[in-house]
């Protein structure tokens, strides 16, 4: 009503006059900047901007943000590099956008204990680049690896082409500075190369995609670089069964690429058009396949004899980057057919040609067209749902509905790196049923009292009154 519409305004005020008198010009209050926080990569948008945009240079500026937002009830929304694709850092009405984009000091690396200390907006690129000085490299490898931020790769656990051998981003995590919604700074996790004191907090706060806490500064664990040269696999395979087939015969062989990646015959298509590449048959699925370290060699040759043996026409080559960069090309490719829901899910290993299956029926059924691509060799598959207009239209998101369904269906799930969001959360109970789902909320109600940290993100609340949770 008039008399609430005025309380509330002025509690904005307060709120809003509290945070400059503490930060001062580090609020931000220019509405096209606060415009620039209403969305992401995912294709959602908020219906307003939010109260204001503060760009935090310090974890103590990150607390007093906190303990103000908590004390006047006052939503939080951490923001990164802002390349998410499932919705998780967006700004609304009523809500403090707290950016943590130019905290982005390397404060140390270390050549012998291999790790980084980094603040939360450091860009995972120059985080490499910097490494790559000290002989080391970072190995999450998202693709947004450029632009986006370590501390965004953390809380939503981001994964990439190199996750088949090095696993996601949580394997390289070893400890957190963490901000509690209460404004109380905490040091999860340990320097040790082992550490088993407790409960594993700090691998509690991946992926938790800010609801948690906020993530401020990170020690994170670097690989040694090796000289040894790498070898590239590509096989081309005339249909997409073929291709999941030798996907699954590499794997049951016990081959470990370091990245094994699957295009089918559209996405292949798509790509060739961008790049100009005449010579390559647009209706062919393709694998790519990357061996490094010692006996990188010896690992592409037994990888190759496998699909040769399988039927996929095959070449192998040293340093062959330009065979990796056609799969890199991928996202430029969809950027440029026009508007694109890019979306991620996962199943076993054993069950990416049912998948594929169900992602060619989905096509027919909706008349969509979705060119796929995989990160095969964990079972991660992102679809590609190519429409048309600003917004995404009632036929694309039935398709996806139908898409994540079927994929928990097989055993697997809604998102294997992009996160939940605001763009899955009303599928997660079908994933992970009504006990975990309650026992997850709860979870986030310890950290979380007041609910100001991310609110309406991975948790529908609208589920809360229709499955009754306490």
């Amino acid at each position: 009503d008039r008399k609430g519409a005025m309380n509330s305004g002025l509690i904005s005020s307060e709120v809003v006059s509290r945070l400059q008198q503490s930060l001062g010009e580090r609020v931000v209050l220019e509405i096209s900047r606060l415009a620039q926080t209403q969305g992401d990569k995912s294709g959602q948008f908020s219906n307003g901007p939010p109260l204001c945009l503060v760009e935090a240079s310090s974890t103590a500026d990150v607390a007093e943000v906190l303990r103000i937002a908590n004390e006047t009830r006052t939503p939080v929304v951490p923001r990164g590099g802002g390349s998410g694709l499932a919705g998780g850092a967006i700004g609304g009405p009523g809500e403090i956008v707290l950016s943590l984009a130019t905290m982005n000091q390397i404060v140390e690396i270390s050549r012998e204990d291999r790790w980084a200390v980094v603040q939360a907006g450091v860009i995972n690129q120059d985080l490499n680049n910097a490494a790559k000085e000290q002989g080391l490299w970072f190995a999450p490898d998202p693709a947004s690896r450029h632009w986006s931020t370590v501390g965004g790769n953390i809380a939503t656990n981001a994964g990439g082409l190199l996750c088949v051998k090095y696993g996601v981003t949580r394997e390289a995590v070893l400890d957190l500075t963490v901000v509690l919604a209460s404004g109380e700074i905490l040091r999860l996790g340990h320097r040790t190369v082992k550490g088993v004191t407790g409960y594993d907090l700090a691998s509690l706060m991946v992926g938790s995609e800010g609801t948690l806490g906020v993530i401020t500064e990170a020690r994170v664990a670097l690989k040694p670089l090796d000289s040894n040269p790498v070898w590239t696999i590509s096989g081309k395979a005339h249909d997409i069964d073929l291709a999941t087939r030798s996907v699954q015969e590499t794997i049951s062989q016990g081959r470990q690429p370091a990245i094994l990646e699957l295009m089918d015959g559209p996405s292949v298509g798509h790509v060739a058009h961008y790049l100009g590449r005449a010579d390559t048959a647009p209706d062919s699925a393709q694998l790519i396949a990357q061996t490094d370290g010692a006996g990188a060699e010896d690992e592409a040759q037994a990888i190759a004899e496998i699909w040769r043996k399988c039927g996929l026409e095959v070449e192998v080559g040293k340093d062959r980057e330009d065979l990796i960069d056609f799969r890199r090309a991928m996202h430029p490719a969809m950027e440029n057919v026009g508007n694109v829901l890019i979306e991620d899910i996962a199943v076993p290993r054993s069950r990416l040609g049912e998948m594929f299956a169900e992602i060619r029926n989905i096509e027919k059924e909706f008349g969509v067209e979705i060119p796929t691509v995989a990160h095969a060799g964990d079972g991660n598959i992102h679809p590609n749902f190519i429409y048309s207009g600003e917004d995404v239209p009632p036929h694309i998101w039935a398709a996806a509905d139908a898409l994540f369904r079927r994929a928990v269906a097989l055993g697997g799930t809604l998102t294997g790196e992009h996160g939940v969001g605001l763009l899955k959360r009303q599928w997660m109970i079908d994933e992970l049923g009504q006990q975990v789902w309650d026992l997850q909320w709860n979870i986030k109600k310890l950290f979380d009292p007041n609910g100001i940290l991310n609110p309406g993100k991975v948790f529908d609340p609208a589920l809360l009154g229709k499955k009754n949770v306490r």
